[in-house]
C-alpha cells in the first residue's frame, strides 16, 4: 500500500481484508550523555513513525551497535533498559533484535504496527484550506548541540530529554478521534522540510506563521544567535532555500534556522479541515500533548511552495 515511491514515514502492506502492517526502522548515535535517556529517546523516536501513519505499534526489534572493547556492558544495559521502558509504556513487545561490535554506540528499533486501511494516514493527502497543527515545540536540534558543548543547565537538559522521550501516542489518539486529512512527524528534516513533503505530495502551497510556532524555551533563539546550530539544521535551510521557500522581509537568519532545526523525536504535524481545528486543539490539550499549536495553512498553488510570515 505504501512503499519507497513516496516520502511517507513507514511502509504499509495489506495482509488481509481490513488489516495492514506498518513497518519502520530508525536508529542513531547518542544525542545525550546518559545511556538510559539515550535509550528512551531512541525508542520514542522510532515508534513515532508508526503513530504518524495513524497506526498502532505492537512489536519491535532492538538494533544495537556497541564498542564492546571500549565501554562497559553496564552502559549497554542502561541503553536497552531505557528503550524497553518506553516500549512498555507504549504497550509494544520487544521480541528480539541484533547487535554488532561498532566503534560508536548506536541504538534504535525496527517497529511493526497495525492499522485498518481506511484509518491510514499519509503525508500527501492534505486538502486545500487545511490548517496545520503541531504537537511538540521545536528547538531540540539546537538544544542537543548545546548539551554537547556544555551550555545547558541540568534542568534544561531534563526538559529536552523529557520532550524527546514523550510518545506521540496521545497526539495520534486525539487526531484519530477528530479526524485529519494528512500527517507526518517532524524529525531530521525539520519543520520546513517535512512540511515541504506534505505540500509537494499534496500539490498544495503552505503558509507558516512564525509567531504561532512553539519553541521549547527562549534559549533556542539565544543559542542560535550564538551560532550553536547543528550542521543538519544548516543543511535543511539551504535545501529549503533551493526549493524556493520564502520568508517575510526582515526575518533573520536565526529565525529561519529555528524553523529548519533538525529534530529528534519531534511532534506530529497534522493537516486538518477548518471546521475540525478547534475540536482537534481541544482534544490535544485534554491529553495533554506538549503542544497544540495552529501554525499555518495550506492552499491551492505551487506544489511544495512555502511562505513564512512573521504573524498570521
Amino acid at each position: 500500500m505504501v512503499g519507497t515511491e513516496t516520502s511517507d514515514d513507514a511502509g504499509v502492506y495489506l495482509i488481509a481484508d481490513g488489516l495492514a502492517l506498518v513497518q519502520t526502522v530508525d536508529y542513531f548515535t547518542p544525542v545525550v550523555d546518559d545511556p538510559y535517556d539515550f535509550g528512551r529517546v531512541a525508542a520514542a523516536n522510532a515508534l513515532s513513525d508508526i503513530y504518524a501513519m495513524g497506526a498502532e505499534p505492537f512489536m519491535a526489534l532492538n538494533l544495537v551497535g556497541f564498542p564492546a572493547d571500549k565501554l562497559s556492558f553496564d552502559i549497554l544495559h542502561e541503553i536497552l533498559r531505557g528503550g524497553a521502558d518506553v516500549c512498555l509504556e507504549a504497550q509494544v513487545a520487544v521480541v528480539g533484535g541484533h547487535s554488532i561490535d561498532d566503534p560508536e554506540p548506536k541504538f534504535g528499533l525496527a517497529v511493526t504496527g497495525r492499522v485498518r486501511p481506511e484509518d491510514l494516514w499519509l503525508n500527501r493527502t492534505a486538502k486545500d484550506g487545511d490548517f496545520l497543527v503541531l504537537t511538540k515545540p521545536l528547538g531540540i536540534g539546537i538544544l542537543t548541540t548545546a548539551i554537547k558543548r556544555g551550555k545547558l543547565e541540568a534542568n534544561e537538559i531534563k526538559a529536552a530529554v523529557d520532550l524527546m522521550a514523550t510518545l506521540n501516542r496521545d497526539a495520534a489518539k486525539a487526531a484519530r478521534q477528530v479526524g485529519v486529512h494528512a500527517a507526518t512527524d517532524v524529525t531530521g528534516y525539520g519543520l520546513l522540510g517535512h512540511l515541504y513533503e506534505v505540500a509537494a505530495g499534496s500539490c498544495l502551497e503552505a503558509e507558516v506563521w512564525f509567531s504561532d510556532v512553539p519553541f521549547l524555551s527562549p534559549r533556542v533563539r539565544a543559542l542560535a544567535d550564538e551560532g550553536v546550530v547543528p550542521g543538519g539544521t544548516r543543511k535543511n535551510l539551504r535545501f529549503m532555500l533551493d526549493q524556493g521557500v520564502t520568508f517575510e522581509d526582515g526575518m533573520s537568519e536565526t529565525e529561519q534556522l529555528m524553523l529548519a532545526d533538525a529534530q529528534t523525536s519531534g511532534g506530529l504535524l497534522l493537516a486538518v479541515a477548518e471546521e475540525r481545528v478547534e475540536p482537534l486543539v481541544k482534544a490535544l490539550q485534554a491529553m495533554p500533548t506538549p503542544a497544540a499549536a495552529v501554525i499555518g495553512r495550506l492552499w491551492e498553488g505551487k506544489g511544495g511552495g512555502i511562505h513564512v510570515q512573521r504573524a498570521r
